[in-house]
């Protein structure tokens, strides 16, 4: 399905160096051969934001996941950021609402084979922040039980979130294909939800030229908020 419409992006963190937004669900980071369909990208969408200037991804989100995604406006800072992510320096929190009622910490150690047939090491950090059991019936069951998760992958492979809780049983709510058809048709026909709920909330690491600590949080999107309400969730201090 073609992407949204988006005509500005919403700016989290700006310096002489670095730009950092608000990437909205749906929305491809730059132009891929693997989704034709597309019509928009970050990249063009923020260079036209900042009059033309030339930005330079730093790293890479889902098109289906949203939050923060960070930009270089030169390459050799670009380069600089790239090499903190390579060597884990980069502290990358994601946030996501999963099926079923999730561990309240595990770290899934469980390799990742990528789309070119490549295996490599992946960890992730999770950890349940709250959980929910609403009265929808599914299957078998007379309720419904979600949890919220925080996930803070230690390596950086291709979908490696969204693989890790499906590994464990508990899909991501929207992901498609790791995740579990009959809850994502029970969003679609219940609720009119076609997003994946999963959030790159908060980025910190280390200023490659000032040396200074920075922190970037991005916040919850709309349907994230929805979905929040509609599953009965606390999560006050994620709304503000």
């Amino acid at each position: 399905m073609p992407d949204s419409f988006h005509s500005e992006l919403e700016i989290l963190y700006q310096d002489a160096d670095l730009v950092a937004v608000n990437k909205p669900h749906g929305l491809l980071v730059h132009r891929s051969n693997l989704a034709m369909d597309a019509r928009q990208f970050a990249v063009q969408i923020l260079r036209s934001q900042l009059m033309g200037r030339h930005v330079y991804p730093c790293h890479r989100i889902d098109r289906k996941t949203g939050g923060v995604l960070l930009f270089a406006l030169d390459s050799e800072m670009a380069r600089a950021i790239q090499d903190e992510f390579h060597a884990g320096q980069m502290d990358k929190r994601y946030l996501a609402i999963v099926r079923g009622w999730f561990p309240e910490e595990i770290t899934v150690d469980y390799p990742i084979t990528n789309h070119e047939g490549k295996t490599g090491d992946a960890i992730t950090a999770f950890k349940r922040l709250e959980k929910t059991e609403i009265d929808v019936p599914f299957g078998q069951h007379p309720t419904s039980r979600y949890s919220l998760i925080e996930a803070r992958p230690l390596t950086g492979r291709t979908h490696q979130i969204r693989r890790h809780c499906d590994h464990i049983f508990h899909p991501i709510i929207g992901d498609r294909p790791h995740g579990c058809n009959k809850q994502n048709k029970l969003f679609l026909e219940t609720w009119g939800m076609k997003t994946m709920l999963l959030h790159a909330h908060h980025l910190s690491f280390t200023h490659p030229r000032t040396k200074e600590a920075v922190t970037i949080t991005a916040p919850l999107q709309a349907e994230f908020l929805r979905m929040l309400e509609v599953l009965e969730f606390g999560g006050e201090e994620l709304r503000g």
